[in-house]
């Protein structure tokens, strides 16, 4: 269990195997660029359990590790549990927006908004699902999650470091 000097952050997509296990993975690794790993836990779901138990698309894989981000997760399903476990619940898209505030328990502690509202870009606001395209969506996408990932990281004044999108 985390101490209260930790910020826990979920980060969702529909099916968790392309985009929110990236911005896991993204998040985890700028913290840990930036020094402050320790002061943030960070887990990624889907809206819907299509994938779950199921390891993050081959694509997202490789895009994860040519950019030197480790990636390890399996899929799961978003939990009622969630919105009182994380701060932040954060997704990629309207419609994740759109489920997570359907499901999201009365009195729940979690902000839930978009992940890319993180981010200074405004072509940023929505982190398209790359799954039926090629892979220059994961690359859009990577880009996208690592600018999200630094304007997060400062939000909470998890600074720590020089670490920016690459």
């Amino acid at each position: 269990m985390a101490d209260d000097a930790t910020t826990k952050v979920l980060l969702v997509c529909l099916g968790n195997i392309c985009r929110s296990p990236m911005a896991e993975a993204v998040l985890a690794h700028q913290a840990k660029v930036r020094g402050v790993r320790d002061r943030l836990v960070v887990d990624s779901a889907g809206t819907a359990a299509y994938h779950a138990g199921e390891p993050p698309d081959r694509r997202t894989v490789q895009t994860c590790k040519t950019n030197g981000v480790a990636i390890s997760h399996r899929a799961r399903k978003v939990r009622a549990a969630d919105f009182g476990e994380f701060d932040y619940i954060l997704c990629m898209d309207e419609g994740n927006l759109d489920d997570l505030n359907r499901v999201k328990p009365a009195g729940a502690r979690a902000h839930v908004a978009l992940f890319g509202s993180y981010s200074s870009q405004a072509g940023d606001r929505i982190i398209e699902d790359p799954y039926y395209g090629g892979t220059d969506g994961f690359r859009t996408n990577f880009a996208q999650l690592t600018r999200c990932a630094a304007g997060l990281l400062d939000e909470l004044g998890l600074s720590g470091g020089p670490a920016r999108p690459q």
